[in-house]
């Protein structure tokens, strides 16, 4: 595994990520329930795999509205709370990373942080009414899931950390363990995508800059 320091969502950051399959993303391949996704919703993200390694690192679509949310600030703000706040709580030390890329570049994943020499943090900084049903669930919301076990296989580390973060209400910390049964779906439904994208991609590749249909 490699690891790079650049702030998340820099242009060195989207720029790394280009054409890379990452953990924020795998709920486009795999379901909560391990199931692998088929139809449209999997073309349009193997197309969008496509187009990112096809374009120039500077590119920038004219029509992407890069003004950040409310949620979008509040979640940063509360991202830099909700990690002091783990460090307190668990006595544990959080290494922030950019990104970690596998070692064959195919595979990465941004995590909040690296802990220590064997896991790895995902935080969540939800709206109060979400924080309460993660509350009541007591356990990784389920469209978080394969976000954290990619997140293992991308790392090797054999568990992560889980925090649900929202200011003035109860905090909820989870530590989840490896489970090698999910990381060979993972495997198998990552190892399947990236052989439809090479294949489509030389296609697209072949046609240069013009294609002439006659």
């Amino acid at each position: 595994m490699k690891t790079f320091n650049m702030p998340q969502g820099s242009k060195e950051w989207e720029s790394i990520r280009r054409g890379v399959v990452t953990a924020s993303e795998i709920d486009a391949l795999i379901t909560p329930e391990w199931k692998p996704r088929t139809g449209e919703g999997v073309k349009t993200y193997l197309y969008n795999k496509i187009a990112e390694k096809l374009m120039a690192p500077d590119t920038e679509d004219e029509d992407v509205n890069t003004t950040p949310s409310w949620a979008a600030d509040q979640g940063k703000i509360l991202e830099n709370t909700a990690i002091p706040w783990f460090e307190f709580e668990t006595d544990l030390k959080v290494e922030r990373v950019g990104f970690c890329l596998s070692d064959d570049g195919r595979i990465g994943c941004s995590p909040d942080g690296l802990v220590g020499d064997d896991a790895g943090l995902e935080t969540k900084c939800p709206q109060p009414h979400y924080q309460v049903r993660y509350l009541l669930g007591q356990a990784v919301p389920k469209q978080y899931l394969g976000q954290v076990h990619m997140s293992m296989l991308v790392t090797g580390r054999p568990c992560w950390w889980f925090v649900s973060y929202s200011q003035n209400m109860p905090k909820l910390i989870v530590k989840v363990e490896r489970d090698e049964a999910i990381q060979e779906k993972l495997r198998d439904v990552i190892d399947a995508f990236l052989g439809d994208f090479d294949r489509e991609f030389e296609k697209v590749r072949e046609f240069g800059q013009i294609l002439v249909v006659k």
